[in-house]
């Protein structure tokens, strides 16, 4: 499991869009978010759109985004490649939608749920583990901030991530037999 300040795990990975993605193709001027989902939890599902919109403001602000699906397909067949395609298009993913067939890249990112998110700053260090914002199941109560957005604004900044980061609440990942 990484650590804050841990350089990101490499990762190269097909995307639903055809491409083959690595990290350094999602980083950009100030930072990345690497974020665990996949297509069946209901806490993704609730979140996806935010998910989506998020992506879309921090991409604008020159810190990429790319999400990665890193459950067990055979026993979860929702979150097949295929399923992975359609719940992108569905919910208007603009950012790479990464399959880890394999399960490594989550297992070298310490990812237990989904969704899990990690903010990498420019240099490629790990600043941000958590979660995205106080939904859980449903819209964030009036008046929450935007954490992961606010974080990743901050790494942008300083470099480094806030002090206090709220742990990632969701399904567990579904590791292979």
């Amino acid at each position: 499991m990484v650590s804050l300040g841990d350089n990101a795990p490499d990762f190269t990975l097909p995307a639903t869009n055809g491409r083959t993605i690595a990290l350094a193709d999602v980083v950009m001027d100030h930072g990345a978010v690497i974020a665990f989902i996949c297509n069946h939890c209901p806490y993704v599902v609730s979140a996806a759109r935010r998910m989506a919109e998020d992506a879309q403001t921090l991409v604008g602000e020159g810190i990429g985004f790319a999400a990665v699906c890193s459950n067990d397909a055979v026993r979860y067949p929702a979150d097949s490649f295929e399923r992975m395609k359609v719940f992108g298009e569905e919910f208007g993913f603009a950012f790479p939608y990464l399959h880890d067939e394999s399960q490594d890249v989550a297992r070298a990112y310490g990812a237990t749920v989904t969704p899990h998110f990690f903010g990498v700053n420019s240099r490629g260090r790990i600043q941000y583990n958590g979660r995205m914002d106080a939904g859980q199941t449903g819209t964030p109560p009036e008046g929450s901030p935007r954490e992961l957005v606010e974080a990743m604004r901050q790494i942008a900044r300083t470099g480094e991530g806030p002090s206090h980061q709220h742990p990632p609440l969701g399904c567990s990942i579904k590791w292979k037999s």
